[in-house]
């Protein structure tokens, strides 16, 4: 199967859980907070159903949620400290995925990255772990878009902006709604187990879902990207 696959001539990467290791820490927040204010979640339905949406689509879907089971919204509540926890956490406890640096130099097509993240938050991230300089200007949110993952509008922008046919893109994804994404823009797509937060659970939702294989961490990736495309 892998052998028939078109040729790469450019990756994709999401960033969280997959270039940083922002997703743990993210869930580990939120879950608490809305547990806080009454909004319980079993942590792998939690995982699965939001990993990979954009802000204001997870917001709208906790807010729907509250409706339902408090009978009132709670973002307006609890976001700020929602926020104000997480811009501490990035700032004194974010780091790199082991290896995505050298996985990432290593890659010689065309490279971008594609997140459900806001551009300052995407920005910020990517330049507190030093990996920005390794894809800007190729860095696109859910900003640039009207409709972020799993809508496929993300990922063809980004296959636009580096003049790469989608059929010819490699998209690395930790989240079930990225693998959705770029399966519907019609890009290849690997699901990437790497981060802190992924588990078997969530490894065999992205194959589930349509990722073609998954890659368990970066040093694994570039020893099965190298053949695919004859470079590094």
């Amino acid at each position: 199967m892998t052998n028939a696959m078109p040729a790469i001539d450019a990756v994709i990467f999401d960033c969280d859980g997959v270039l940083v290791d922002s997703e743990i820490l993210a869930h580990e927040i939120e879950m608490a907070v809305l547990s806080d204010a009454g909004l319980l979640y079993d942590p792998r339905d939690f995982k699965a159903r939001f990993m990979g949406m954009s802000d204001t689509a997870f917001h709208a879907a906790l807010d729907a949620d509250a409706l339902q089971r408090l009978g009132r919204p709670v973002m307006a509540e609890v976001g700020p400290e929602m926020m104000r926890l997480y811009k501490n956490a990035v700032a004194t406890r974010l780091a790199a995925v082991a290896g995505a640096a050298d996985a990432v130099a290593a890659v010689t097509v065309a490279r971008a990255v594609a997140s459900s993240s806001t551009r300052e938050n995407l920005e910020h991230k990517l330049r507190l772990t030093g990996l920005w300089d390794l894809f800007s200007p190729h860095v696109y949110s859910a900003e640039h878009v009207a409709q972020s993952k799993p809508a496929p509008d993300l990922f063809l922008y980004a296959a636009t902006e580096l003049g790469i046919a989608p059929s010819g893109c490699l998209v690395l994804e930790d989240s079930v709604n990225g693998v959705l994404g770029a399966r519907a823009a019609g890009m290849q797509v690997w699901g990437f187990a790497g981060g802190a937060h992924m588990d078997g659970e969530a490894i065999a939702r992205l194959t589930a879902a349509g990722a073609e294989r998954v890659i368990a961490d970066w040093p694994s990736f570039v020893m099965a990207f190298a053949p695919r495309h004859g470079g590094a």
